[in-house]
Order: C-alpha cells, then sequence, then structure tokens
C-alpha cells in the first residue's frame, strides 16, 4: 500500500476519531460554563432592530423602551399583581385642593362656612382643615386665540374664590356643591375680559369660563422620594431631577411623544430635595400612572449641560440655535438609576449594559447585560439553541414544539398587544371609511391566524387590550365577505378596468403596504392580504424595510400608504397618544392621522373620568366606536411563547433558588434582577 492511499484513507478515520473523542472534553450547550464561566454572568438577549433612542421621555420603538428600562426608573412601576408600586418613590399620596368662584370676598366667606358645614356633616374626614378664602388675584395662562397664529399669553383676572382641601379627588364635587348652593355657573356679575399681549380683549363667555372656572379640580400627587438613591455617574438623585423631567417632557422642542400624558399637569414642585408635589390642572385619571417614566439627570441635561456639548462638539449656527435634546450625544450614552449603567453600544451589533452595585433595590444578579441585533428569526433561533443567547420568542408554528421540550423552559400567554394593518387617513382612497372597511372584510382573519399563526392568537376587533376590562367582547368582528367588500368599494366610485384592475377617476387603486424586516409573521400577514386584496381588483405591493429606515422615513414622519405593524399596551383605558387628533404630527403616535370629534371626546373624557365602571362604560363606547370607522384593520392579539434555558433560575428573597416565574400580565422579565444561570440544569 503507498504512502499516499495510507493517507487518504487514514486521514479520515484519524479525523472520526479526533471529533468523537471531543465529545468528552469540548464542552456542550448544557456544560458550557464549564470552560468559561464569566458565561454564567452575563445575560444575552436578541432583538430584530437596534435601538434609536436610549432616553425614555423621547423613545417610541420597542428596542429603545426595552434598554430603557434597564438603565432608568421611574417614581413608580407596576407591580406582579399588576398594582403601582413604589420605584424611587418610597410612597405616595392623592389629593385634591378645588376652587369654587365667589362674587366677592364677603360672598365666599358665607360659601365657605356653608360648605364646610355640610361636607363635615356628609362626608366625614373629606376636608383636610377649614375652607379657605383666596383674594382676587391675577393669573397668566398660555391661551389659544382665534386669528392668532400661535399661542398667546392671557392675563386675567381671578376673582375671590373659596378653597376646599380635600383628602381625596372627589369627580362629583360640582353636584355635591349644587346640593348646598344651588346652580354653579360663572359668578353673575364677574367681567370675562382679559388683558392678551400688551391690549384690552374681551373674550368669548366660553373662554372666560375656561380661563375663570367656577369650580376648579387641581387634583395632587405628593411623592415621597427614596433617600441615598444615585444616578450611575455618582451624581445624588433628588427631586429637582423629577421637575427636571416633566419640563424636558413638555418643551415643545424635545418632541417628546409623551408630551400629552404629561400636558394637564399645572406645576411639578420641590417641596424638600426628597418631596415632589404634583398639581394637575383638571381631573386626569390616568395621572398617577404616567410617573413610570424614566426620570432624567437635570446636571447632564440642563441649559448648561446642553451648552458644553455644543461647545465641545464645535456647534455654531443655525445648528446651535435648532439644537435639543434629541440631539444630544446622551440618547447614545445614558445615565439612569436603574438597575443595568450603559457601556457601549455599537449600531445594528450590540448594547452592553453591566449590573449597578448601588442599585437601590440591590443589585441584580447578572453582572452584564448584552443586547444583539439579529435581524432574522432563523438566525436568532440557532443562536438560542447553542447558547449564544439566552431567551427567545418562537415563532408560531415552533411554538407547540418548544412547549413539550424538557431542555427549556417556555412561558406563554396572550399578551397585551394587537397586530393590525394602519391607513394613512391623510391620503386617498384610504380617507373613505367604506373602502378601509371593504379592505378588511376581504380579508380571512380566523383563516390567517388558523394557518400563518397555527392558532397562536385571538382575534380583536378594537384598540385596547384584550386581556383587560376595557375591551369591549360584544364587538363583532368584521365578515370574511369579498362580495360584500366589492359592493362597497363600487358604492365608493372604484370599478374594473379592462386590466382587471379597479379604478377610479382615471386611477387605478394601487398602493405600497410596508413592514418591518424580521418579523416573520408581519411578512406573512402582509403576504396574505396582498393576495387577497388582489382577488377583488386592488394592487398592493409589499415593501419590507429595516426596523431603524422603517421607523425614520416611513412611519415617523406619515410618509406611507399603509402598515403592518402591532402595539403592545398599557393596562389602563388611556389611549390619547395613539388615537387622539391632537397627536397625528410627526414622531407623534397616532400618526395614521385618525381624526374624529366624538372619539377625541370619549377619549377626553376618560381622562376625566375616576370611578372603573363608568372608565369600562367609557372604554366600550370608544371601542365601538373606533371599530365601525375602521382606521385600522384590526387582526389579533399573538400568543407570546418565550423561552429560556432551564439552568436560569431566580433567587427567592430567602435566597433559595426557584423556577423563573413571569410577572403580571405575563411579563417574563419582571423579576430579572433575581435571575441566575447555574452551570447545570437544577431539576426542577
Amino acid at each position: 500500500m503507498t504512502a499516499a492511499r495510507i493517507l487518504l484513507l487514514g486521514l479520515p478515520c484519524f479525523l472520526v476519531v479526533l471529533l468523537a473523542q471531543a465529545i468528552a472534553w469540548v464542552p456542550s450547550y448544557h456544560d458550557q460554563g464549564a470552560l468559561n464561566p464569566s458565561r454564567l454572568e452575563a445575560f444575552v438577549e436578541a432583538s430584530i432592530g437596534d435601538a434609536r433612542l436610549l432616553n425614555p421621555i423621547l423613545n417610541a420603538d420597542t428596542s429603545s423602551s426595552r434598554i430603557a428600562d434597564l438603565v432608568f426608573d421611574g417614581l413608580l412601576r407596576v407591580g406582579e399583581d399588576l398594582e403601582l408600586e413604589g420605584a424611587l418613590a418610597r410612597n405616595w399620596t392623592v389629593t385634591e385642593s378645588a376652587f369654587l368662584a365667589a362674587v366677592d370676598v364677603a360672598d365666599a366667606n358665607a360659601m365657605a362656612r356653608r360648605i364646610g358645614d355640610a361636607l363635615r356633616a356628609s362626608d366625614a374626614g373629606l376636608l383636610l382643615g377649614d375652607p379657605q378664602v383666596v383674594a382676587p388675584m391675577g393669573r397668566e395662562v398660555t391661551q389659544v386665540i382665534e386669528g392668532r397664529d400661535a399661542p398667546v399669553s392671557v392675563q386675567v383676572n381671578v376673582p375671590a374664590r373659596v378653597r376646599l382641601n380635600l383628602s381625596r379627588v372627589v369627580p362629583d364635587l360640582e353636584q355635591r356643591l349644587r346640593d348646598v348652593l344651588g346652580v354653579i355657573e360663572l359668578a353673575p356679575g364677574l367681567d370675562p375680559s382679559a388683558r392678551v399681549d400688551a391690549g384690552a380683549v374681551k373674550v368669548p363667555e366660553a373662554m372666560a369660563r375656561q380661563l375663570i372656572p367656577s369650580l376648579e379640580h387641581n387634583p395632587e400627587i405628593t411623592f415621597t422620594l427614596r433617600q441615598g438613591v444615585t444616578f450611575h455617574d455618582g451624581h445624588p438623585f433628588d427631586a429637582s431631577d423629577v421637575v427636571f423631567t416633566w419640563r424636558a417632557i413638555m418643551n415643545a422642542r424635545n418632541l417628546s411623544p409623551r408630551r400629552s400624558s404629561f400636558e394637564p399637569v399645572k406645576e411639578v414642585r420641590a417641596l424638600d430635595a426628597h418631596t415632589v408635589r404634583v398639581t394637575y390642572k383638571r381631573l386626569f385619571s390616568p395621572a398617577v400612572g404616567v410617573w413610570t417614566i424614566g426620570i432624567l439627570p437635570e446636571h447632564l441635561l440642563d441649559d448648561d449641560a446642553m451648552r458644553t456639548e455644543m461647545d465641545e462638539r464645535k456647534i455654531t449656527g443655525a445648528a446651535r440655535a435648532a439644537f435639543a435634546m434629541r440631539d444630544s450625544r446622551f440618547n447614545r450614552n445614558p445615565v439612569g438609576t436603574g438597575a443595568f449603567r450603559f457601556r457601549s453600544w455599537s449600531s445594528d451589533e450590540l448594547i452592553r449594559l453591566s449590573r449597578n452595585p448601588d442599585y437601590h433595590a440591590g443589585p441584580a444578579v447578572y453582572a452584564e447585560y448584552f443586547y444583539r441585533v439579529l435581524p432574522d428569526s432563523l438566525t436568532q433561533e440557532l443562536e438560542f439553541r447553542t447558547g449564544a443567547i439566552d431567551t427567545y420568542q418562537a415563532e408560531p408554528h415552533q411554538a407547540e414544539r418548544y412547549r413539550t421540550d424538557e431542555r427549556y423552559r417556555a412561558f406563554s400567554a396572550i399578551t397585551p398587544a394587537y397586530t393590525y394593518i394602519g391607513y394613512n387617513l391623510r391620503r386617498a382612497p384610504f380617507a373613505d371609511e367604506r373602502v378601509r372597511r371593504a379592505l378588511g372584510m376581504a380579508i380571512d382573519v380566523d383563516a390567517l391566524i388558523r394557518y400563518a399563526l397555527f392558532d397562536e392568537g385571538e382575534r380583536v376587533t378594537g384598540p385596547f387590550a384584550s386581556i383587560t376590562r376595557w375591551y369591549d367582547r360584544t364587538v363583532s368582528p368584521l365578515p370574511n365577505d369579498p362580495a360584500g367588500a366589492s359592493a362597497l368599494l363600487a358604492e365608493a366610485g372604484w370599478a374594473r378596468g379592462a386590466d382587471g384592475w379597479l379604478e377610479k377617476d382615471g386611477k387605478r387603486f394601487e398602493f405600497n403596504l410596508i413592514t418591518n424586516h424580521g418579523n416573520l409573521r408581519r411578512k406573512a400577514v402582509a403576504t396574505i392580504v396582498q393576495q387577497a386584496w388582489q382577488r377583488i381588483g386592488i394592487k398592493c405591493n409589499v415593501q419590507v424595510f429595516e426596523w431603524a429606515v422603517f421607523l425614520a422615513d416611513f412611519v415617523n414622519p406619515g410618509q406611507f400608504d399603509a402598515v403592518v405593524l402591532g402595539w403592545r399596551l398599557d393596562l389602563d383605558p388611556d389611549l390619547y397618544q395613539l388615537w387622539h387628533s391632537s397627536q397625528t404630527g410627526p414622531n407623534q403616535l397616532n400618526f395614521v392621522g385618525f381624526s374624529d370629534p366624538r372619539s377625541d371626546a370619549l377619549m377626553e373624557a376618560l381622562r376625566l373620568e375616576y370611578r372603573p365602571d363608568i372608565q369600562q362604560q367609557l372604554a366600550h363606547q370608544l371601542h365601538r366606536r373606533i371599530a365601525a370607522l375602521q382606521p385600522y384593520t384590526f387582526l389579533y392579539a399573538p400568543r407570546s411563547t418565550r423561552l429560556l434555558d432551564r439552568k436560569i433560575v431566580m433567587r427567592a428573597p430567602d435566597g433559595a433558588l426557584q423556577p423563573v416565574r413571569a410577572g403580571g400580565a405575563g411579563d417574563l422579565f419582571f423579576h430579572m434582577n433575581r435571575w441566575q444561570r447555574l452551570a447545570h440544569d437544577p431539576g426542577f
């Protein structure tokens, strides 16, 4: 046998032996901590898209919010039982100061005595002290005046008033006072005049009633802050940071999509270094919940810090005049008070965080957190199965298989979210309600859920999370009725042309449907609806874009025809940011341009209502109204099946190890600070 033949025959045998014996010493996925103990100290997550702005008051995408939630704390957070609990605030109280207008001081004194006697007799404990008489005063407010291009400063003369300090918010206070005083209206003899800029004007009576209300509700929240909390750079956190965060949200230059949630705030005042009082202009039922937003460090973002940054970056001229928080490098190098500190960001690749050893609630067990950008779901699955990432969102066709795989722990639940097709109502033909309804009727949503999602979802009909009481389950979904859809389109003036496509006024019914790369479900939806619409004569072109481009170039500026997207919702009934007509501008969340006075009125009423049963009635009315107008084709609430390796466990407060459990509403990461990765399967 020649040496060449020996080599050809022997080399494969040698390689087989080498690979076989490697099984004994090369660590497998399930033993990967053996040669790399540091891997046990790091949690690695993956996303289809990169973050954009790591600033909690500016971001509006899931990836940015995920990182911001780890880096920043709010005053409050949603607890495991879905009730609010303290974060940067140790506790809080909700009270109300109400003001009732009087004709003059003498009238106010008489009203104060009558109201005090009546309320003490009917509701012991409601009044905090005696009613007080407030002397007439001037007040400056910002007001929109017809014929003026911009809001102006208005000086009004506020009459004598009775101030009631109440132990709780009393939405029905007006009716209670009517029982004591009779009809409450703008006090007779008041002069509803005001000074606007330098000139005196007579304002309309409706505006006078707004500027000088007969009854003014001022709900107040007093937060007691935790002491000893520091930002990640060592600077102490205190009440001035809370005041600054509110002012930054309300600064129009910053274009915060959260602005509408904080507009009802009249004042945020630091009573001392660790006490903040938030006073509202009017009744606002979501008031407490909005303070889950992350708190910013004033010392890194105030005017002095902005000027220093512009000097360092040599920003001058028009760019300096236009410079705002959205332009700051802070958005890529955030500093918060959260459980993890920001370390680095490689665009479209990796964000790295490290444990905050000084975290006020105790340091996380994991030393590091990595957020990898893996736009392809298949790549994510492969990396999860090899141990390169620690959690994986199973695709619908994989969910059942993974739920029975003993190597992983599966967490499966209908999420407080939904997927939809949103139409740009500013563009023809989507401004026509009949067209939107026809587009929805052409789609067999039940078949889409069955075959594209493998039944990993449930059909939805409206804008609220289906797991909440606000969702109206009596609303019937659109029927799958292509013939009926065609009839509606014909009624709207669309007819088949010679080439088979629908036409109107010589223009073919053709538009682009866009979605983001990396989400297989949305791509499947786009393909299915494209075919459904083709069958009724509509030409739809599907386009898929990388996440950052998708948001920046199309969604945020409203430059699209139709979009496949989804919302993950809060559990309260406030949908103002998503649906109110005032929220349709660039970088705001009502990017489809929905505008309906009746829906606006319901959303505004919801913000004034504190009684859950009445809130539910209003929410159901809003659900029915939006479902009737079909600004979206509402599709389904997805069932999420998220996987963890069984070696990831949770440390109980007493130190004992236990299986990971999800928090309220299926939030897998609620207890993440207590997670620990073991070298071997713990056996439970």
